[in-house]
């Protein structure tokens, strides 16, 4: 078995059902203890603030110590501090307990090396093929600690505001924050307030069961709205684990992640601070992003989808800025992950210099005509089966073909959900749409 279990961003699932069980998160942690931490034996563990985080968090902490791993625990914590913090602790690894951008109902598991990235495919595959082999030798001869960590929290709010020229770089901005009741519901007002911003905080009291519900990056509505009734200079979003970022401008409008993407390329370049002038972006981005970039002195690449992917690509070209049209952006001077917080402070500063309404600044870029549809299947099982039929397959090669060269045509497997996500792009808007809803009939027909 290869990587059915591991998607594009860990393993992920309802909250007290196979592999989000208190056996499956035992066993991994048993597994992870033999092939993952060789050296300092200790391993680091946030969570982000869903009701099951504690469950699961138990279960991996028994199966490390277990196992003579020593657990260093932060609480609720961003995936992107973990990614910082675990060389830091001098750890061998890191797992962070979160389900993203998804309901409280789910969880997922993300597993972070220990230089602060995710492990590679073949990894992946390795353990999947450990978890369900027969062996379990875990007889344990000797037994780890649990040391919770307090500090990292307010270490990393200042390393974010050092990101600024000086604590009151922010001063006259006014800005909503929708913290989606996540990881963030604290540390990202309360770096804004240090740094100067006049800030409006929404969704930040997370009980275990809000976290992303009607809020956040997937629910921008309520933001929109208080942006606009607030006279905000813009708003801000974050997903449950913060990652991922989306701006709503002044006007309440979304700012997807590939105008964000450029708008943050031309500020870095301004300030001689985008290494070799390069961007990654990924295959699922529009392509009058690319087109735009190489025609104003950017070298632009594209990745797989999925952060992982991007920052791949961002080591191999010595990249600096990458990210996705879903909000996950990397500047990888600041952060080794996607970073909502670094982002947001980037960006900020940059509308300050920038002088202008967000609705006047955007959109930097005329996009394709573009259509995506998500399709929902029952099982991961049937999604994945359901692109690999030769009618399927026959039909995405001629769409390909009817669009032209400059077109885009994707039937991704989500590494997530089981979700078909059908993207289709080019010059002709009705082209695009007719192509899109017979592409979606087809697949359609093997939801069973």
């Amino acid at each position: 078995m290869a990587n059915n279990l591991f998607g594009t961003d860990g393993v992920r699932g309802v909250a007290g059902v196979y592999p989000m069980n208190v056996s499956f998160a035992l066993r991994l942690a048993k597994v992870l203890s033999q092939k993952a931490c060789l050296n300092t034996k200790t391993v680091v563990i946030g969570k982000d603030t869903r009701i099951s985080g504690d469950m699961i968090e138990a279960a991996l902490c028994a199966g490390f110590s277990c196992s003579g791993i020593n657990v260093i625990t932060l609480g609720v914590v961003p995936t992107p501090l973990v990614t910082l913090m675990v060389g830091e602790l001098n750890a061998d690894m890191a797992v962070m307990i979160t389900a993203s951008h998804n309901p409280y109902q789910d969880n997922g598991i993300k597993l972070i090396n220990r230089d602060g990235y995710k492990f590679p495919d073949e990894f992946y595959a390795e353990i999947e093929n450990l978890l369900t082999s027969e062996e379990d030798n875990n007889a344990a001869i000797s037994f780890g600690k649990i040391i919770h960590n307090s500090e990292v929290i307010e270490n990393y709010i200042d390393r974010m505001r050092k990101i600024a020229p000086n604590y009151k770089a922010l001063q006259g901005l006014r800005v909503v924050i929708d913290c989606a009741n996540g990881a963030y519901s604290y540390i990202l007002p309360q770096t804004f307030k240090d740094l100067g911003a006049g800030i409006i905080a929404i969704n930040n009291q997370p009980d275990g069961y809000n976290i992303n519900k009607n809020c956040g990056s997937q629910h921008t509505e309520q933001l929109s709205q208080t942006v606009v009734g607030a006279h905000a200079h813009f708003g801000i979003a974050v997903d449950g684990d913060g990652d991922r970022i989306i701006l709503i401008d002044d006007k309440g409008k979304i700012i997807d992640g590939d105008q964000l993407l450029c708008f943050l390329a031309q500020y870095l370049k301004k300030h001689n601070l985008l290494k070799n002038n390069n961007v990654v972006g990924t295959e699922w981005a529009n392509l009058g992003l690319g087109e735009y970039l190489r025609n104003n002195g950017f070298n632009y690449f594209q990745s797989k989808v999925g952060e992982r992917y991007v920052i791949d690509v961002m080591k191999e070209t010595s990249s600096i800025l990458g990210g996705e049209p879903v909000g996950h952006i990397v500047l990888s001077d600041y952060a080794k992950s996607g970073d909502a917080l670094a982002t947001a402070i980037i960006l900020s500063l940059a509308y300050l210099e920038y002088g202008k309404p967000l609705s006047e600044i955007f959109p930097i870029f005329t996009p394709y005509p573009c259509r995506i549809e998500n399709i929902r299947f029952s099982s991961r099982l049937s999604m994945l089966e359901s692109v690999e039929h030769d009618d399927v397959k026959q039909a995405l090669t001629e769409a390909k073909r009817s669009l032209g060269e400059n077109s885009t045509v994707i039937a991704r497997k989500s590494g997530t959900e089981p979700v078909i996500k059908l993207r289709i792009e080019g010059k002709d808007e009705v082209l695009v749409k007719q192509i899109t809803d017979k592409l979606k009939k087809l697949i359609i027909q093997y939801l069973n």
